[in-house]
Parts: structure tokens; sequence; C-alpha cells
């Protein structure tokens, strides 16, 4: 079923409506892509894959272009919705994405990657990639996957707490450079107070998720339930009892885990070694 229209003939679903929009403004004004690009300041070609849908670009975009078209706030809107719209990710995670956006804080134990609210761009496409994603869907997902940071900026934001495994710490990126970019990302994010990161070393040992790459979210209907994944699939558990058993797991693995003190001198360490290899 097409997606429902308004008396105004646009398109209800956000990212097209944000398309829609950057569209018509460009038009009335009269500007070409390369000279919008001359006046804000950015490469015009950012603009040209914005109205294409290929990119939402940053707020800071929307918001050069709201003031630039005189539309007090409406493309900053429009790109809020666009970036929490869970129709950009693929089917079977949307009900999880949903009750992301919701959630009052989150508690990730990661076995092998970085949460996908803490990668980058280049970690994002590298992992996606590698799970069989190319052409436009890869860079859809990429998109969204940036999208999803927002959820961590701002002043009324959600507690975040991350548990990586050593072995996330020692699995690099192709390009060193962007695997130092990488490790930059969780030592800037984890000095913000709504975000906590830990590491747990191998000496550990096996531990209750040494298999098992778990999210737990707290809803403001005070449940709390847990998302379990694998690089194919994933598992959303909203049973109160089974939730509560993946999080006394969780609590347990906390508890030999490095202080987040330790565990950013860890990665501090981790990211001094990989400056000091040669690029290849």
């Amino acid at each position: 079923m097409p997606p429902r229209r308004a008396v105004t003939g646009r398109s209800q679903e956000p990212r097209q409506r944000y398309v829609e929009e950057l569209r018509l403004l460009r038009a009335q004004k009269g500007d070409t892509l390369r000279q919008l690009g001359d006046v804000l300041g950015w490469d015009w070609s950012l603009f040209g894959k914005m109205e294409k849908g290929e990119t939402l670009g940053g707020p800071e975009v929307a918001q050069a272009l709201d003031q630039h078209y005189g539309t007090s706030g409406l493309l900053l809107t429009l790109w809020e919705l666009a970036a929490a719209d869970p129709t950009q990710f693929r089917e079977r995670y949307r009900r999880y994405m949903t009750l992301e956006a919701e959630a009052l804080s989150m508690w990730h134990y990661g076995v092998s990657t970085v949460h996908g609210l803490l990668q980058t761009a280049s970690y994002a496409h590298e992992l996606l990639s590698a799970g069989g994603l190319g052409g436009e869907q890869l860079a859809r997902q990429v998109e969204a996957r940036k999208g999803r940071r927002t959820l961590l900026d701002g002043d009324d934001t959600p507690r975040f707490r991350t548990i990586l495994s050593e072995a996330v710490l020692r699995t690099p990126l192709a390009d060193a450079a962007e695997w130092r970019k990488q490790l930059e990302l969780l030592l800037d994010m984890s000095e913000r107070p709504n975000v906590m990161v830990q590491v747990v070393r191998h000496a550990v040992g096996l531990h209750a998720l040494s298999n098992t790459d778990t999210t737990f979210l707290r809803l403001p209907d005070g449940r709390t339930v847990a998302w379990v994944e694998t690089g194919y699939s994933g598992e959303l558990v909203e049973e109160t009892a089974a939730a509560e058993r993946l999080q006394l797991s969780y609590d347990l693995v906390r508890d030999l885990a490095l202080s987040p003190v330790d565990s950013r001198k860890f990665i501090r360490q981790l990211l001094e070694e990989a400056s000091c290899e040669p690029s290849t």
C-alpha cells in the first residue's frame, strides 16, 4: 500500500516529506545546488544527496537551511522526525528502535562489536558491509545508524552504559586511521555525564554473557525489556522473568569490568598503540 497522503498531496512518511520540502523550498527560492553550497558553506553535493534521500545531513545543516529559507524551524523539526523514524531501519529491528527512542536508560554488553549508538560512519559501513549489505541499502542503513546517535545528544537524554569485551577493542577496522577515529569517539563519548563505557578484560575468563550481545531498555512505564542479538538476527525479550534473569547476568558481568576511569585508560592505551602503528 503506498504511503498515505494528506490534502497537501505531500508524503506523510517523515524521510520522504523532508526530501520533498527541501526540493520545494529550493525551487521556490530559485537556488541551484552550487549556489546553495556557496551561500551556506557546505559542499553542494551534500544538498544533492539530501534531496535524493541518500542522507539527512546533520541538525546544523537543517538549521542553516531554515535560516536561509526563513522557515522558522520547519526543516529542523522534519529532520528530527526523519532521524527518529523506525521505518528507516530493516523491518525486524523496528520494534526495538521504537522502544530505544522511548527509553529512559540503556545498558549494553558487547561481545564483539561497538554498540550502534557509539559507532562512527566508517565502523558502521564496514560492519554492515561484512553482514552482506551493499549499494543504496548499505548507504541508507549507515545513515540510519548515524542518526540514532542523536538519542544521546542534548540535555534531556537517557543514561547509557556500555560494557565492552576486550575483543571489541582488539578487532580493528581495515583502515587504521578510521579505527583510531572509532577509539577516539569511544573516549569522547565516555566523557559525557550520561554515558558510561567499561571494559571486561580477557583475563576474567568465561562469564554469564560470554556469547550474548545484550541491551536493556528501561521504559517510561517502568518495564525493562532486553534485546539479544547476533550478527544475523535479534530477539526482543519482554517477559518480565526472562528479562530479569538476563539482567542478573549483566550485573555479574558489570562486577568483573574495569571501572569507567580504568576503562578510559585502557582505551587510551590502545589508541596510543594504534597511533604508533604505520598506516597501510
